[in-house]
Parts: C-alpha cells; structure tokens; sequence
C-alpha cells in the first residue's frame, strides 16, 4: 500500500445529480482535484446504489425496474459454479481475463469511472490520490430480495456471493488506477448499517458484518489500494473502526457526538494511523445547506478538533490524518446545491490548510 496522509484534503463521496459524465467530472475535479472520486449519478437507473455493482452476480434478474435474485433451479446451481469458478481463476491463478470479463465495473453502470480515467489521461494535473467506491455488502445484502422476498444477506450462499463479487469489483478498481502512479483509496459505502441493531436485523451479528468487510479489505489491501469505509447515518461505529480500515467517513455535520461515545475506538483508529473523513458540508437538508459557508463550517470541524484534543489526541496528528468531505453524496440535491457542496468542501479545506500552513 502506498503511503498516503490526509493533510484536511478535499474529496467527494462520489454522487452528483448529473445525468452527462463528462460535465460531472469536470465539475469535480474543478473542485477536488487533488483526490477526484469519479461520479456516480443515481438520476440513471443502472447507477443506482444497489444495482451499480452487480453487473456479473448469477441468479440476478430486473423486474419493474429492481435487481432481485431466482435463486433455484439448476440454471441458478450452474450460473453460481461459474461464479466460483471464474472467483478461484482470478484469486488462485491471477487470471485478467475472468477479472475483467466477470468483475468489471462496465460503462454502462459507472460512467462516470470511465470519465475520470479519460480526463486523467487527456492531461489534468496528476493528483495526490484516485478514490472509487463500492456499495458495502450489508447495504447491498439488505437491499437485494430472493423469489421469497427475503433480504439476500440472510441467504449463506447469496450473501458469499455478494462479498466476492463486491471485493473483486474492489480490486479491479485499484488495478484500474493503478497506472496512475498514485494512491488508490476504495471507499466501501454502508449507509444501511443505519439499521444494524434494529429489530429487523436482530438476528445479524456485528462480527458478521465484520467478517463480510473483512474479506473485502483484504482484497484491497492485497491489490495495494486503501480501503475507506462510509455511513452517513449514525451506527455502532465501533463496529466499522474495528475492521482494518484506513479511512473512516463519516457525518461530522450531523453525527460528531455519537462518534465521540466511541472513545476507546476511535484513539485506537487514529494511534494506528487510521484517516477521519470529516463530512462536514451538510447534504442531506437542503434549507442547512443554503445557510451554510465555508467560516461557519470551519468553526464546527475546530469545534470537533478540539474535542479531540481534549481527549489527548494530538493535534498535529488529526491534521495529518483528516480529510475533509460532504456528509455524504450530492445525488439527490438540485445541480445549483450541487455545486455549492463541492464548492464548500474545497473552500473548508483550502481555509484550514492555510491557517496552518499544510503544504501538501
């Protein structure tokens, strides 16, 4: 893995209201050029969250517009050993071809990756990192149903499915950027952890999910990529800064305290070297993000510094380890609110690199 420091850099989550790639992504990157994150538009219906990544999972079928698993009959037992089978040629023998032919992300359902890929190419400024982004696999397991309508993740076989396909679309997007010559941060998107420990989910064990993120990780780490995980909701957050992630993204607009309950982990995370990825710049109410600017934004991530610091984490250490984010994805905001986000973000960090003087 390469070495990679946070610095209070700007990056996105990684959705945008656009429906055109080539104007998301230079908007971006006009924005966060330093680690651009390519854009996903959830306004087209192959870039939604659940039906992004599944391009390649047997037994997946549309009906009215959702993805839902006919997990039966032996057309179903034949797709999956070709699953397992084209799984071991890639992890046991290395093999690009059923990487590629089986766990590509295609343009068709990330075109926003493939723009990205072709902007750095045609010539903007290298930048410090490249991030991509999965749908996590308790997200994707609770968000996909078999025949029965029954959530995925509750199915052994459908749910080793999900975590192999997504941790091999994980590291075919390191080996896509790779070429770049730079850090490739992998950003695993669990919004649906805002459910764990509900009593829809009681039955689903913290080390369960951990297991699940577990196995991912690996495979980023394997391909030398950093591995980041996202909720932008409130969630047993120990259960995230217990895995082996590098990157922690959170809320901090709305969320920072809930986070705090979590001493013991959290000093942990970052003593370990572990990255916070403060969403400072509020997404999810459009009449809070109107309101805000970039000063005020400022005043509350310090607001968040110094708590911190009062628990005895070094200063110097959260600027080095912090990057600054919105809350999370921009997708369902107008193109104006949109942008303002973007635009918050940079000017957020660009106001607290220069008051101490960050050179990266």
């Amino acid at each position: 893995m390469m070495e990679f420091s946070g610095n209070c850099l700007p990056t996105t989550i990684g959705s945008l209201p656009h429906t055109d790639a080539r104007e998301a992504t230079q908007l971006m990157l006009r924005y966060t050029p330093h680690i651009p994150a390519w854009v996903q538009m959830p306004k087209l219906p192959k870039e939604d969250m659940l039906a992004q990544f599944i391009e390649g999972i047997p037994g997946l079928v549309w009906n009215e517009g959702s993805p839902h698993f006919m997990n039966e009959g032996q057309e179903f037992e034949g797709a999956v050993l070709e699953f397992y089978e084209d799984y071991i040629s890639v992890t046991e023998s290395g093999s690009s071809t059923h990487l590629e032919k089986r766990f590509a992300v295609s343009p068709e359902y990330a075109s926003g990756l493939y723009a990205l890929i072709d902007a750095l190419k045609d010539g903007s400024p290298l930048p410090f990192a490249i991030k991509g982004q999965i749908t996590g696999p308790f997200t994707l397991g609770t968000g996909l149903k078999d025949k029965a309508k029954r959530y995925a993740y509750y199915d052994p076989t459908l749910k080793d499915i999900i975590v192999k396909s997504l941790a091999m679309k994980a590291k075919w997007q390191v080996k896509k950027f790779k070429p770049f010559g730079v850090p490739v941060i992998i950003s695993i998107d669990e919004p649906g952890l805002v459910g764990y420990g509900s009593s829809i989910f009681i039955s689903v064990s913290k080390e369960d999910i951990q297991k699940s993120l577990g196995e991912i990780i690996g495979f980023i780490h394997k391909e030398g990529g950093i591995a980041a995980a996202h909720c932008c909701e409130n969630t047993d957050w120990a259960l995230l800064l217990n895995t082996d992630i590098d990157i922690l993204s959170f809320d901090a607009y709305g969320f920072f305290d809930n986070l705090l309950i979590y001493e013991k982990e959290l000093r942990g995370f970052i003593e370990r070297g572990g990255i916070i990825a403060w969403g400072i710049v509020p997404t999810h109410d459009s009449d809070l993000l109107s309101r805000e600017t970039g000063n005020s934004l400022v005043s509350k991530w310090k607001h968040g510094i110094q708590r911190l610091t009062e628990k005895g984490i070094e200063f110097e250490k959260l600027l080095k380890q912090s990057l600054i984010t919105p809350s999370c994805g921009a997708g369902s905001l107008s193109l104006e609110l949109a942008e303002k986000t973007l635009s918050l973000t940079r000017e957020v960090s660009d106001k607290i690199r220069k008051e101490y003087l960050i050179s990266q």
